[in-house]
């Protein structure tokens, strides 16, 4: 809808108190109403910025062809286009740190005015991070993190509480398990963005005190290649009582495997990590017990909302940790995300505001 011009506003102010009153309206409420009406007009198309530079903020991935960070990039789109920013999408296929590394010293050598990068490897980024800062760049992690008290010194993390989102898992695996053996699918052991999952599972499965025998499995992050190492462990390990992932990919996997060999008939639980369709197929259909949301759009819309208050501010500004929340979406809410389209989930391109009916589940 376009916006009225003062004319039209003139008109309508010519209008309004008249049919206003006809309806009940007195003429002083028919004023506020359109004071109101042409406020929000108003409001619209002036922004609460001075102008500034169109920033060019470079996000760095570790899986950048990874439907997971589909609707993260949509998150990256609208925070750019909401402040007049433009970014880059670049890193690694392949979890490949070097190939990281280059795209940040790429970045750091361009001058860009930000860098966002998925902080995987525990030392692996401490230099071109230290790099970038003593350019003035600011460099914020997203998604994964540098551990606590490591000589990281990027400036804030966008993401899930990685730790914590496996200790909930585990304490969910030990609820639905209660004893027995148990696998934890890993693409990537070591990496920050999925082994401070496993080792957060471990830690409650083991403080619960149930006799659970719980095995970190590696996987591999090429999902073909994952798919078959699942179902491997599962013909080598039929004695099993729940299979984890702990990444999007396994997760998706794990019930595909559940599926193909219909496991919860025979007491087999499984469960996981992030919203690819196949997995909350799988959670419709009895196939997984849970998967676990932790909202990559938010991980791409605020890190650009924070690289930008820091330029704006000029550096008193915006530097905060973030966490993107945990939700563990189950066969009784797992519904609106199959018949939704919606680009904040990824599953849709064409921005759009989405109605919302019924009481809000806590």
């Amino acid at each position: 809808m376009s916006k009225p011009d003062d004319q039209a506003i003139e008109t309508l102010a010519q209008r309004l108190p008249r049919r206003a009153m006809m309806h009940g309206v007195t003429a002083g409420g028919a004023a506020a109403l359109l004071a109101a009406a042409a406020g929000r007009a108003r409001a619209a198309e002036a922004g609460p910025f001075p102008a500034h530079p169109r920033w060019k903020f470079v996000f760095v991935n570790h899986v950048t062809t990874s439907p997971f960070f589909v609707p993260c990039q949509y998150g990256i789109h609208d925070a750019c286009a909401l402040l007049g920013c433009d970014y880059q999408w670049t890193g690694s296929e392949t979890s490949d740190v070097a190939q990281m590394v280059n795209a940040m010293n790429t970045g750091i050598a361009g001058k860009a005015d930000g860098i966002a990068v998925c902080i995987v490897d525990p030392r692996g980024f401490d230099r071109p991070v230290a790099r970038a800062l003593a350019a003035g760049i600011p460099v914020f992690s997203y998604n994964a993190d540098a551990p606590r008290g490591s000589s990281n010194k990027r400036l804030a993390y966008i993401g899930q509480d990685l730790f914590l989102s496996g200790q909930m898992m585990g304490e969910r695996i030990v609820k639905l398990v209660g004893s027995g053996k148990v696998a934890l699918f890993i693409a990537t052991p070591g990496q920050l963005n999925l082994q401070p999952r496993v080792d957060g599972a471990l830690d409650a499965i083991k403080k619960s005190g149930a006799k659970i025998e719980a095995t970190m499995i590696a996987t591999d992050p090429t999902p073909n290649v994952g798919l078959s190492k699942i179902r491997a462990y599962y013909l080598g390990n039929q004695d099993v009582k729940g299979m984890f992932g702990t990444g999007g990919g396994d997760t998706m996997n794990t019930g595909l495997v559940m599926r193909q060999y219909d496991l919860p008939k025979k007491g087999i639980h499984g469960g996981g990590f992030d919203l690819l369709p196949k997995s909350l197929q799988a959670v419709q259909d009895g196939y997984l017990d849970f998967v676990i949301d932790q909202q990559p759009y938010l991980q791409g819309f605020y890190t650009v909302m924070e690289m930008f208050m820091f330029k704006a501010s000029g550096g008193l500004v915006g530097a905060a940790d973030i966490n993107t929340g945990l939700k563990f979406v189950v066969k009784g809410s797992v519904t609106p995300y199959l018949t939704t389209k919606s680009r904040y989930e990824g599953s849709a391109a064409t921005p759009e505001i989405l109605p919302r009916t019924g009481p809000i589940a806590s």
